[in-house]
């Protein structure tokens, strides 16, 4: 997929300027060692004109990302929320996929860096998975040990974890892969949270093994609103494959429903499921078709 052409323009160090003019650092720790942090929000085209969902928590986490690696973060998130609206503007989006991302300057060494860079891109981009159901796999490929990496922060290098256990389970007839933590529990697909339905019930992996994702906290909160019991537990792969249905959730993905995992099918059709309720009052919500503030 191309993301721009001659004429995008993105925003680097304070500019807006031309995507094929950027340049790179080819001494930089985040080509060579993955060093750096990034976000990935979206923009939707509602009756109020462009609005980027829930724009300061994603900005807010970059910053906490950068600082959990030790990354240089230097900017107002007020203003580079601005300035990503205005990028939108040059740009001619109104619905768009938004990438910023925090890179190191040079530095060989494996120490951190003293120097930082912030680009923001934007681009027109449909569902990450599609629309359509998924099929899922348990995948060999394990989630990063939280003693060993900051799983908690959105970090470039880990999500190299994530195209591991992508391209297998694709690889395998799969569109998406499931990743277990060192124990052995069931903690999330490779870029998204993952919700079970059982007896009427939602339940979701604990904080702890799992990335805490923005959209998994507006399902929570989307959840509590519409009084169904949500339930944070640790899932075996039994759990899994006895639940009533499932569904995974993320910015790039939205909300999007598993039809089967391994051979195993789920027996309640999609509509029919809590998951698809919450998938309906998301869409809702992003389009400002509802108020955030009056569901939680």
């Amino acid at each position: 997929m191309q993301y721009y052409n001659q004429d995008t323009m993105i925003y680097l160090n304070g500019e807006f300027v031309k995507a094929n003019n950027a340049g790179a650092d080819l001494f930089g720790q985040s080509l060579h060692y993955g060093y750096g942090a990034f976000e990935g929000l979206r923009a939707y085209s509602t009756h109020n004109g462009t609005r980027i969902f829930k724009a300061e928590e994603h900005f807010d986490r970059l910053k906490l990302s950068c600082k959990a690696i030790g990354l240089p973060y230097s900017w107002d998130n007020r203003e580079l929320i601005e300035k990503t609206y205005e990028l939108l503007e040059v740009n001619n989006l109104r619905a768009a996929y938004i990438r910023p991302l925090v890179y190191s300057g040079s530095n060989m060494h494996l120490t951190a860096s003293s120097s930082a860079n912030v680009m923001i891109a934007a681009w027109e981009w449909g569902p990450y998975l599609g629309q359509n159901l998924l099929r899922v796999n348990i995948s060999r490929i394990e989630r990063p040990n939280p003693k060993s990496f900051p799983i908690n922060a959105k970090v470039s290098g880990q999500y190299i974890n994530s195209i591991l256990a992508s391209s297998d389970a694709i690889q395998k007839g799969f569109d998406e892969a499931l990743l277990v933590d060192q124990e052995g529990f069931v903690a999330q697909a490779s870029s998204e949270n993952l919700f079970i339905e059982k007896d009427f019930k939602i339940y979701t992996p604990p904080l702890g093994n799992i990335f805490p994702g923005i959209t998994r906290e507006t399902v929570i909160d989307i959840c509590k609103s519409l009084n169904f019991d949500i339930i944070e537990k640790r899932l075996t792969i039994k759990d899994i494959y006895e639940a009533d249905s499932a569904f995974l959730s993320g910015t790039a993905a939205g909300i999007i429903g598993i039809k089967q995992v391994d051979d195993v099918h789920f027996q309640e059709d999609w509509e029919d499921s809590i998951g698809s309720s919450i998938q309906r009052k998301y869409k809702n919500l992003v389009l400002e078709q509802e108020n955030y503030e009056v569901i939680i």
